[in-house]
Formats: structure tokens, sequence, C-alpha cells
């Protein structure tokens, strides 16, 4: 899949998934998504924590260092903000109308193909 498909929307899958689960740490992402999307879309590191940060920074996520087993690993979970909340709101019903109207361009292509 095409890179500027993903980088219009990784954002917006970032904040999906960590808000979904809780918190998360940026291999776990990386890992839900390609088994979500069935190895479709797949993130590596130089996508992925810049936009963390950038997310953090924006002060839309916040993230805390947890021990769990072998090493620390820095984990986001959205800021209790009513600002990320309406965002998060916002940015999911975007993303919706915006998956919606691509559904119906190429719906529509592709019954006008067939009548060719």
């Amino acid at each position: 899949m095409s890179k500027s498909y993903i980088k219009g929307f990784l954002k917006d899958i970032l904040l999906h998934l960590i808000a979904e689960k809780g918190e998360s740490y940026g291999y776990e992402l990386t890992r839900m998504v390609e088994e979500r999307t069935q190895g479709v879309i797949k993130l590596n590191e130089g996508a992925l924590y810049p936009v963390l940060h950038k997310l953090e920074e924006q002060g839309l996520l916040v993230s805390v260092f947890k021990t769990d087993g072998s090493r620390p690993r820095k984990y986001y979970r959205l800021a209790a903000t009513k600002e990320s909340k309406e965002l998060l709101s916002e940015m999911e019903s975007q993303v919706q109308l915006y998956i919606g109207a691509l559904a119906a361009i190429f719906k529509n292509e592709q019954e006008w193909k067939s009548a060719e």
C-alpha cells in the first residue's frame, strides 16, 4: 500500500488504537495495525515515533515509562482533557465520512466500467 495513504491517516490510526486499548507502546501499535489489516498496512519506526512524539508535544497523548519484563517501555495514552476527547470523536467521524466518500467514488467507477 502506498505510504502516502498511510501517512495521511497515521495520526488517526494511532489515536484510535491508543484510545481503544487505554494505553500502548510503539511496537505493540505496529503489531496491532499489521494484524488488523492482515499485513496490508505495516508501520516502521521511522514513521511511527515522530507522529507519537508530535501528538505528545501537542498535548493529545501522555507517556510513562514502565518496566514489564526485561526492559522499560514508553507507554502512550490519550490525554485526559476535554480537547483530546473532542478531537478523537471528531476525527473518528471525519474518517468514517471520508471512507464512505471513497467507497462511493470507487463503487460508481466500477459500475461505470461494467456498463461499457
